[in-house]
């Protein structure tokens, strides 16, 4: 068991245990789960109508591992109609902390914020969300918050989610030293405020390690799509915008509309 499993070991509850890979039946059934988003999405456009509204400030998407911005369209077309100055990653494919990625990534937070005036939400999609966490670990002062779908962050050991093998096969382009803090060390908290978004039906990776522990700054909430929905799961998109639509600065506790509680599992992990 890798380091941060056995501390969640150690930390009891009846969530707790080790860290385990996603069965193969969640992973084959990715792809359809994935299609079901997109259909519910279609249904449920008119309910997102009403999500709360943008005050213009900057938002930063990423994507995840091979992904590109074509994954994220849907999420930053969405989260343009509610008036944020929203812009991608815009490096191509996602093939891990490629000499690029770490050199133009933060010039990307950078110059956002300096367009905007302001500190720039960042919201990153599996390995994305481990990219915006560093970001912000690094330049607190740009970063209002961070928004992590589906990311492993509390992940030590890469053999336990269903990306180590494609990762790892890209290895030879990753930059000297990897991207930020040893794995260890990239679950520690960071110093913004934080929402990891995780469902327990994600088939890449074990949503144990998608999610941290509570505190002012920092709050886990469950929805029930797969790891390929999270850019068009209904539930995903209301809670992003409710998440940006938060004061800066502060973690406000998520509490989503009457008609929209069934949407998300009650269970809490602190």
């Amino acid at each position: 068991m890798s380091a941060i499993g056995e501390r969640w070991a150690a930390r009891g509850g009846a969530d707790r245990g080790p860290l385990r890979r996603p069965s193969i039946a969640l992973l084959l059934a990715e792809p359809a789960r994935g299609l079901a988003n997109l259909a519910e999405l279609s249904v449920a456009a008119p309910c997102l109508t009403f999500a709360p509204r943008g005050d213009g400030h900057g938002v930063l998407v990423l994507p995840g591992l091979l992904a590109t911005d074509a994954s994220t369209g849907i999420l930053r077309r969405f989260l343009r109609l509610l008036g944020y100055d929203v812009r991608g990653w815009k490096l191509a494919r996602n093939l891990g902390p490629t000499a690029a990625v770490l050199d133009k990534l933060p010039r990307a937070l950078l110059d956002l914020a300096e367009r905007t005036e302001g500190p720039v939400s960042l919201i990153g999609w599996s390995l994305g969300g481990i990219y915006a966490r560093e970001l912000a670990r690094q330049h607190p002062a740009k970063a209002r918050q961070v928004i992590t779908l589906g990311s492993p962050f509390a992940l030590a050991d890469s053999r336990h989610g269903r990306a180590h093998g494609p990762y790892q096969r890209r290895a030879n382009m990753h930059a000297p030293g990897g991207w930020g803090p040893m794995p260890d060390q990239v679950g520690q908290p960071i110093g913004v405020v934080s929402t990891s978004v995780y469902s327990r039906r994600d088939g890449i990776v074990p949503w144990r390690a998608c999610v941290g522990l509570e505190t002012a700054l920092h709050e886990n909430v469950e929805v029930r799509c797969g790891h390929l929905g999270f850019g068009v799961d209904p539930a995903t998109l209301w809670l992003v915008a409710d998440r940006l639509a938060a004061p800066a600065d502060r973690r406000r506790e998520f509490r989503p509309p009457l008609a929209l509680r069934p949407l998300y599992p009650r269970r809490r992990v602190r």
